[in-house]
């Protein structure tokens, strides 16, 4: 055998096999597509709720302070909390492409419910300051 047979033979043995169990990142995705996408509607629907709720416990002065530019702003924090929501993405499809992706995969729900905490909370807030108690 000569040198570059020597040479290639040895290159072969130091090869890492190929992981068969990697995802790729098209499945990562569709992955995290299938799990985050109907929880989006639950996350929307407990921010609705809260806001609705606010309104209600202020009403009717909470009504005579709705304008254009008051239910624009809803709009926007509304876009905002599903731009805030997307993070959620890049964290799962992250953990998802290392060697935690199946313990991963069971605990993510903990990454929604303390999101969806703490966007509550931060809507409650927001409720709490436009439609603010006023006394009857």
């Amino acid at each position: 055998m000569n040198f570059r047979e020597k040479t290639a033979s040895r290159q072969n043995k130091l090869e890492w096999p190929p992981l068969m169990e990697a995802p790729t990142i098209r499945e990562s995705l569709t992955d995290a597509i299938r799990f985050w996408e109907p929880l989006r509607l639950v996350y929307n629907a407990v921010l609705a709720v809260i806001v609705l709720a606010y309104f209600w416990l202020g009403y009717p002065p909470s009504k005579a302070g709705l304008s254009v530019d008051s239910i624009l702003f809803i709009f926007v924090m509304a876009v905002l909390a599903n731009v805030a929501y997307c993070t959620a993405y890049v964290v799962d499809v992250f953990a998802q492409a290392s060697g935690y992706r199946d313990k991963w995969r069971m605990y993510r729900w903990i990454l929604f419910a303390t999101g969806l905490l703490f966007a509550g909370v931060l809507t409650r807030f927001w409720a709490m300051a436009m439609f603010a108690f006023h006394s009857k």
